[in-house]
């Protein structure tokens, strides 16, 4: 928050990288973890989930410490994390094999195996929290992990060793490489003995990744970029949408791949709706993310807080009205610190309506009607996420599926489902996690075909030979 140092984290290498990768790679081939019982990995996820809610205090002071979230949001942040591990442990004890008879003569069953051991690429945004997204469906699935975080936010992180010692995790099983992405990410995305990669991060970074991983056929899953359209017809509950369009991009500082960062109002309330949400805008509370009050806090580093504000400088230069925001807040004139920003009559054209900002940053548009809003919804090269608002549901269920988005909530803000597919289309991502997902991609399937009756099978080469004279 007052862009001092604060701690020292070694910055791995490719040497360290491959150590990891050994001693995860040992683990599975040589341990008891890959083909230990679902019910006894559960447990051990179980108790790690209970190590985490012991240590929540700690987590969310650690994450806002180092991240800039108000604490309040931390402290769910940490939460979600134990459930995570929690979901997982259930899931794998509870899942079945399937099995197919063909008539009376063939059964043919399904055999799941854990793939061997998974890189895992973290982001800064909501670092223990999309940790544990990553490594409770891996180590469920019986995999060993090497865990990269992102190098600007490596405290909570730190403290995963000790939990997953203390929680009875085999050694070997969980690995952790601190460093540069450039370095320490490039070597594990690299390295022949990491069949599975899951990465969470921008765009171009998902598009290197994938060249990398070209090279050895690894298995990819990916949650990229968004800039996900929150759609406001002019029939709906308008006090709902203006409280969810202002959580969804100003909750964790707007630092958020889901964050509903163009918000599409109809013509009619377009206005009134921009007045609003410019009222309210200004009155979000931004300041020590250690505080109870604080709805915004420090952004994560001077040169993401220098990036964002760049792009308010565009979207001055492009012709869009500043309703809210756009500078420091009176009172802040040191640490990582932007207020809540509205810009309204954002065209598609303009920049801010086109990229990703990832800041406390939205955009405001008007439609005509419906197929203008599916249009604008559409008009950007990301998909991960949409948010629809109308009391008409045959509008409402037609318009979610017209939107090219791998989620969208109607008439509903951000709460997730574990079970359900998180991820999303176009340069927003590559497969999908949650649930079942997530252990599809840890694993690997084969079908074993299993002959019931005679097999009868055309004998080729078997017809009598005619001899010659």
């Amino acid at each position: 928050m007052s862009d001092t140092p604060y701690a020292q984290v070694s910055a791995g290498t490719a040497a360290d990288v491959d150590r990891a990768v050994q001693a995860a790679h040992r683990a599975f081939t040589e341990g008891a973890w890959a083909g230990a019982a679902p019910r006894e990995r559960a447990k051990v996820l179980t108790r790690l989930a209970d190590l985490i809610e012991e240590s929540a205090d700690q987590l969310a002071r650690f994450e806002t410490f180092d991240t800039g979230l108000p604490v309040t949001q931390a402290r769910g942040q940490a939460a979600r994390a134990a459930e995570n591990f929690r979901y997982f442990a259930s899931l794998v004890v509870g899942m079945h094999e399937d099995a197919f008879r063909t008539g009376d003569s063939q059964l043919g069953y399904v055999v799941r195996r854990p793939v061997g051991v998974a890189g895992l690429i973290t982001p800064w945004n909501t670092p223990f929290m999309l940790e544990s997204w990553k490594l409770a469906p891996a180590l469920a699935s019986g995999c060993s992990v090497v865990l990269k975080p992102a190098e600007w936010t490596p405290l909570s992180a730190s403290l995963l060793p000790a939990l997953t010692e203390r929680a009875g995790l085999p050694g070997g099983v969980f690995n952790i490489v601190h460093g540069i992405g450039e370095v320490a990410g490039a070597a594990l995305v690299a390295h022949p003995d990491v069949p599975r990669i899951s990465f969470t991060g921008e765009t171009t970074t998902g598009k290197i990744i994938m060249r990398t991983a070209a090279d050895h056929l690894k298995g990819l899953s990916m949650e990229l970029g968004g800039k996900s359209p929150v759609v406001v017809f002019a029939d709906a509950d308008l006090d709902a949408a203006l409280d969810s369009a202002l959580f969804g991009v100003f909750s964790l500082n707007g630092e958020r791949c889901t964050a509903g960062s163009r918000i599409l109002v109809e013509q009619p309330v377009y206005e009134r709706f921009v007045e609003r949400l410019a009222e309210r805008a200004a009155r979000v509370q931004v300041g020590d993310p250690a505080l109870d009050t604080t709805e915004i806090g420090a952004l994560v580093h001077p040169e993401h807080l220098a990036r964002v504000r760049e792009y308010v400088d565009i979207g001055v230069a492009e012709g869009a009205r500043l309703v809210a925001g756009g500078d420091r807040p009176a009172g802040l004139e040191s640490g990582n610190f932007l207020a809540a920003t509205v810009f309204a009559d954002v065209t598609p054209r303009m920049r801010i309506f086109q990229e990703e900002i990832f800041g406390p940053v939205v955009c405001v548009t008007p439609f005509a009607d419906e197929a203008e809003a599916v249009r604008l919804a559409n008009d950007t090269r990301y998909g991960l996420a949409a948010y629809v608002w109308t009391s008409d549901l045959r509008r409402g269920h037609r318009v979610a599926g017209a939107v090219e988005a791998g989620m969208v909530w109607l008439n509903s803000h951000n709460i997730r489902d574990l079970r359900t597919p998180f991820g999303g289309t176009k340069a927003s991502g590559v497969g999908r996690e949650g649930g079942a997902h997530s252990i599809d991609f840890y694993t690997e399937s084969k079908i074993v075909h299993v002959a019931l009756d005679g097999v009868r099978v055309p004998r080729f080469g078997a017809a009598q030979a005619h001899g010659g004279n």
